[in-house]
């Protein structure tokens, strides 16, 4: 068996395939927190910064119903991002996008976060049919990225509201500092590989019920619509332990049990899927990120990776199954289907790599989604 080598800072290791460390042993993932430490402080400047971003918006909505975008899942990091952007005297659009997978914990989060603080929840529905045949696609594609779908479609969809509302800004609800950064080889999204699996394994050639991203639409969106993504949580001291609580209190929010959970879906690819067929436990980074920022020891994390595997419900497994129209002989056979990865469909890799320094100066100044840099940027 493989020795496993432990980051000396976190607590990722060499089941990240593209993971390296310097000579103190400390992974590259740490170092991408620290980077994103500079570029984002806390403290003053933050609050600075913040405050003339908050102006930038509030201007770019003058004379509009709506100055911003959010996208909300019921979950906690999208809800407490919607509440930012309420207190900082925005005016969002909620936006959800509903892939068949809600739970019903998910739905009343949103309903009472939008209820409370006065804001108009816009939701798109995925045709069931359409969306079932693009998750089976990425199963049988056999890569760790059988939820791309849905982070794919909601892309889409925010982006694609924003245009119509002529809205300049949209807010994601994702955080360096609890959420960390997922290493490539565990989840890689763009449009061309998502047509190439689709291609390859899907039966429903063409979708309506959400719209396409593409390399040139999100370049139509960011360079021609002018519409920016910002992670406003970057800007705040954001703590788990404190906004759960919080948010029980100021919106009757209820926690779902364990992160991206409200969905079912995920929840089923984060402690089945992906920790079964191909021994990555998601849990890893998130710990991870938040030893980094200080809200949890090494220790601590260590300890609950080793002594609590990562648990699942055979019920909402089943559950799965049934919903997709698999037979257990077909689901067998997407669990124990050859390993692949992104590297063995068409994708816009090479072109990213090629593009790096652009990409990371243009994310810099806030001219392309950070998505772009995290991910990519090595």
């Amino acid at each position: 068996m493989k020795e496993i080598t432990l980051c000396s800072r976190c607590i990722l290791d060499t089941t990240v395939d593209d993971i390296w460390f310097d000579d103190h042993m400390v992974c590259k993932y740490c170092h991408f927190h620290d980077e994103m430490e500079k570029q984002h402080p806390l403290g003053d400047k933050a609050e600075k910064i913040l405050n003339e971003l908050v102006a930038k918006i509030k201007r770019s909505g003058k004379n509009k119903k709506y100055d911003c975008v959010v996208g909300v899942s019921g979950g906690r990091d999208s809800t407490f991002t919607l509440y930012t952007a309420v207190k900082l005297g925005l005016r969002p659009l909620a936006v959800h996008f509903d892939n068949g997978w809600n739970s019903d914990i998910s739905v009343r989060n949103i309903k009472n976060a939008c209820e409370k603080l006065n804001v108009d929840l816009f939701t798109i529905v995925a045709d069931w049919e359409e969306f079932k045949d693009l998750q089976i696609s990425f199963l049988k594609a056999s890569t760790p990225d059988a939820d791309v779908p849905a982070d794919y479609a909601i892309y889409s969809v925010l982006y694609s509201v924003a245009s119509k509302e002529k809205i300049k800004y949209i807010f994601n609800g994702h955080s360096f500092r609890t959420e960390g950064t997922s290493p490539i080889s565990w989840t890689y999204m763009d449009p061309v590989y998502v047509r190439d699996v689709h291609h390859k394994f899907g039966k429903i050639k063409k979708f309506t019920s959400f719209p396409h991203m593409t390399l040139f639409k999100l370049l139509y969106y960011i360079f021609i619509k002018n519409i920016k993504e910002k992670r406003i949580l970057e800007y705040i001291d954001y703590k788990k332990t404190e906004v759960d609580s919080f948010l029980t209190k100021e919106l009757n929010w209820t926690y779902y049990g364990g992160h991206h959970h409200e969905n079912y879906y995920t929840r089923f690819f984060q402690s089945y899927y992906l920790p079964k067929k191909f021994n990555i436990d998601k849990r890893k980074t998130e710990l991870s990120a938040l030893i980094r920022s200080g809200q949890i020891t090494r220790e601590a994390a260590l300890k609950e990776i080793a002594t609590e595997p990562y648990s699942y419900e055979e019920k909402n497994v089943e559950y799965v199954i049934n919903k997709l129209g698999l037979s257990r002989n077909e689901f067998d056979q997407i669990m124990n289907a050859k390993l692949q990865t992104h590297k063995d469909y068409r994708t816009l890799l090479s072109l990213i790599k090629f593009l790096k320094g652009p990409i990371r100066l243009f994310t810099r100044l806030h001219l392309l989604p950070h998505i772009l840099y995290l991910k990519y940027a090595s």
